[in-house]
């Protein structure tokens, strides 16, 4: 299962310039909302930084501009790779963004359209909550604890870990040493690659890992 922006698609350039212009309307801090916005739901952002606004009204605003900007949305090196090396049944995508979002991004980069993709209003509760990836799990038919997850963000690790999963992060949107909760930390997409074990997709490290602390893993593959 992937997350979809840090991991497959590289939308920080235009996340970024979405949220300080939105700090900036509201003379919020800009670090402080674009390190909360990372990896949740738009909705629980805005609860958590500005109750006091007009949330379903900031949230709309938001993801309006999001759905139709192309502009700061770019492939990462090796999504399409991957993804073409497992069978369509067999990979997920569980997204804090809504469907027009993440369907317009995918469209955009041309990358596959999974089968399977849990967005933002599917659920009645974002990462870190495990709900959305317990829902892939149970649409591809797999038991959570066969399931690997790809992340990028601390909400993410901790939702795929509450949901029974192990979860292998890449250091892009976080450094390495504020993902060492996952299973496995890499420095990029193209250090992993999938090889088979009978029917089962396993990851390698083709590079070295991010780092030697408790969350680089104890080996090379999960």
């Amino acid at each position: 299962m992937f997350d979809l922006d840090g991991v497959l698609i590289n939308s920080a350039e235009l996340v970024e310039r979405t949220w300080r212009a939105w700090a900036a309307r509201h003379q919020l801090d800009a670090e402080k909302v674009i390190a909360v916005a990372h990896g949740r739901r738009t909705v629980e952002t805005v609860r958590i930084l500005a109750p006091h606004l007009m949330v379903d009204a900031e949230v709309a605003a938001l993801e309006s501009g999001e759905a139709v900007t192309s502009d700061g949305i770019y492939e990462i090196p090796g999504a399409r790779e991957m993804l073409e090396m497992l069978p369509l049944d067999r990979w997920a995508i569980v997204t804090s963004g809504i469907r027009a979002i993440a369907e317009f991004r995918i469209r955009h980069t041309g990358l596959p359209m999974p089968s399977v993709m849990i967005c933002a209003e599917d659920l009645s509760r974002g990462k870190p909550d495990p709900e959305g990836y317990l829902t892939a799990a149970l649409l591809l038919g797999q038991p959570p604890k066969d399931c690997i997850v790809i992340e990028d963000a601390p909400a993410g690790i901790e939702a795929a870990h509450n949901a029974g999963m192990r979860v292998i992060a890449i250091a892009a949107t976080y450094p390495a040493d504020q993902l060492q909760a996952a299973d496995l930390v890499v420095e990029r997409l193209t250090d992993l690659s999938v090889v088979w074990n009978q029917k089962q997709a396993v990851f390698e490290v083709n590079g070295r890992l991010s780092s030697d602390g408790p969350g680089s893993g104890s080996a090379n593959r999960i």
